[in-house]
Formats: C-alpha cells, sequence, structure tokens
C-alpha cells in the first residue's frame, strides 16, 4: 500500500502521479485566489459562505495530502523538518489553531512543485545553483547582518542623543528610534520620520553614505556567488563530457 501510495503523491512518472500533482497545484493557485477574494470589503453573505466552504475543502485535501507524504516518505523526519514540510504545515495549522495568525498566503510557496510537476529541469538547476551560490557567500552575508545590526543600534543611538530634545516624542529612545535607523539605512527615507536639529542632519548625510554600501554590498556579494556557482556547474558538466 505504502509502495503505491508513493508511486502517486511522489512518482510524477505515472498517470496517477501527473493527475495529483496537477490537481495539488491547481488546487494550491485555487485556495491563493480564494484567499485574496475575502480581503474583499463588499463580499455578499453568499460569496463569504462560499469563500469558507471552498476553504473547507482545500483544507480537509491539504491535510490529507500532509500526512500521505509523511506516511509514504522514506524518511519522514527529513520531510517534516524540510522547507516543503515547514510550508505543508504551516498552510494548514492556522486553521486547527483558532486565533492564529493566517499562514494561508504562504501557500504561494508551494507553487514551487510545479517545477518537478512539469519536469522544468532547466529550472531546477537555477534552484541548485542558488543553493550553491548560498553556501559559498554563506559566512559573509552573516558576518554582513552582524555589522548591519551593529550599525542599527549605533544609528539608533547617535539620532537619540541629536534629536531626543528636540523631537522627545518621535525619537523618545533607541528603540523609537530604531525605525529612523531602519528606514534610513535602507536608504528607503519615507518621510515620516526626519531630524530637525543640524548636529541630526549632518550625522544623517553620513548615515546615508553608509546606507548606500548596506543596500550594494549584499547585491555584489550575491552576484559574485552566482558567477562562482555557474563556474562550478560548468566545470562538473565538463567532468563528465
Amino acid at each position: 500500500m505504502r509502495t503505491k501510495l508513493r508511486s502517486i503523491v511522489e512518482d510524477n512518472t505515472t498517470q496517477k502521479g501527473k493527475i495529483f500533482d496537477y490537481f495539488i497545484q491547481v488546487l494550491i493557485i485555487l485556495s491563493l485566489v480564494t484567499f485574496s477574494l475575502e480581503t474583499l470589503p463588499d463580499n455578499s453573505a453568499e460569496t463569504i459562505t462560499l469563500l469558507e466552504n471552498f476553504e473547507l475543502f482545500c483544507i480537509v485535501v491539504f491535510s490529507i495530502e500532509y500526512v500521505l507524504r509523511i506516511y509514504v516518505a522514506k524518511k519522514p523526519f527529513k520531510y517534516i523538518f524540510s522547507f516543503y514540510g515547514f510550508i505543508d504545515l504551516f498552510a494548514i495549522l492556522p486553521f486547527f489553531l483558532t486565533g492564529a495568525f493566517d499562514w494561508r498566503a504562504i501557500r504561494a510557496f508551494r507553487i514551487f512543485r510545479i517545477f518537478r510537476a512539469f519536469k522544468l529541469v532547466r529550472y531546477n538547476k537555477a534552484f541548485y545553483r542558488i543553493h550553491l551560490a548560498a553556501r559559498i557567500v554563506k559566512e559573509e552575508v552573516i558576518l554582513f547582518l552582524v555589522v548591519t545590526m551593529i550599525f542599527l543600534f549605533l544609528t539608533s543611538a547617535g539620532i537619540y542623543y541629536f534629536e531626543n530634545e528636540a523631537q522627545p516624542e518621535t525619537f523618545s529612545s533607541i528603540f523609537h528610534s530604531a525605525w529612523w535607523s531602519v528606514v534610513t539605512l535602507t536608504t528607503v527615507g519615507y518621510g515620516d520620520v526626519y531630524p530637525i536639529t543640524v548636529g541630526g542632519k549632518i550625522f544623517t548625510f553620513f548615515i546615508l553614505l553608509i546606507g548606500v554600501g548596506i543596500v550594494t554590498i549584499p547585491a555584489g556579494l550575491v552576484a559574485s556567488a552566482l558567477s562562482k556557482a555557474r563556474e562550478i556547474e560548468e566545470s562538473e558538466i565538463s567532468k563528465f563530457d
């Protein structure tokens, strides 16, 4: 029984496996559409009931699918703690937990299964390159994030020092100043919080210069890592040739 179910749930080379894969993919897309429709403000009572019933149907199907994937997996715990395992769980868990945060939007990540369903091998290779690039640049990214957090704290403390007396409500503490630090270091600058003192403006000027580097450095790291990953992939292919 487990072998037969595995050929349907995990092997989309069979006719039943393809039907199962396509059905789940279509249901995922439809569930995202209905989730979006639920947010419309002027839905009628009949429409709300219809959307709720369809959501209940999706939950039942996705719950059965989740249990089946655990049952047929050769290493169940590996699936449970995998990326898709967490996505599949969070897509159905809030329904059973009253008052929990609505995680239905996370089902969008399940659409990645379509690459396997339709045999889009070149996209699988792209995923492999991204995974390889993440491994190559992991240490640099971690170090960069640590340095960024330090800068966030220092800029929050700095702008608090310059602006607290002039704007006690806006910059009432380092924690309240953190929002300004985030939007400034990322060069977003919404304009809802800004300095009015001379010292604060000069401080902001230098922080903006640093922010340019904070935005561009990760892009450079990722680009170089992807280039290196492609070189590694091509060298592996050339070995087989």
